[in-house]
């Protein structure tokens, strides 16, 4: 099965559908994923307690992949998420990148980098232009 199909899968079925019980099946048993937040590498049961958080902030969501890369046991794939907002229902989007190294069928370890401001503006956590405003030297509170 190509690395990409077991992304697809991952997203399908975890994220997608919801299935918790699953995320096992798609790591190794030491496995880490790097980069969903800062200080915080993640495994199986980090997964298991991050995406019902997410999921309550979001509906419907999708992951597209615009372009991947594999390489012996490496996977890079550049993802475009949609969904909606639980609160509104405003259909929001955002940028995603993994890389991963998987050992046969699991995945080993993973870097990712989701685009976190955008997807908290759209929610209406930051403010419109987060980054600009960060840039130009104001602070949140």
């Amino acid at each position: 099965m190509s690395k990409l199909t077991l992304l697809n899968d991952w997203f399908e079925r975890v994220w997608v559908g919801g299935d918790l019980a699953a995320i096992p099946q798609f790591f190794t048993e030491d496995s880490r994923a790097a980069g969903v937040m800062r200080g915080l590498d993640l495994g199986p049961q980090e997964f298991a307690e991050l995406i019902p958080a997410m999921l309550s902030l979001i509906e419907a969501p999708s992951a597209t992949v615009l372009r991947h890369i594999e390489a012996r046991d490496w996977l890079w794939a550049l993802l475009l998420v949609r969904a909606k907002t639980a609160e509104t229902l405003e259909p929001i989007e955002f940028t995603a990148q993994v890389a991963m190294r998987y050992e046969g069928d699991r995945i080993a370890e993973a870097y990712n980098h989701f685009d976190m401001i955008s997807f908290f503006e759209q929610l209406g956590a930051f403010p419109p232009e987060t980054m600009a405003l960060c840039m130009s030297g104001e602070r949140l509170h």
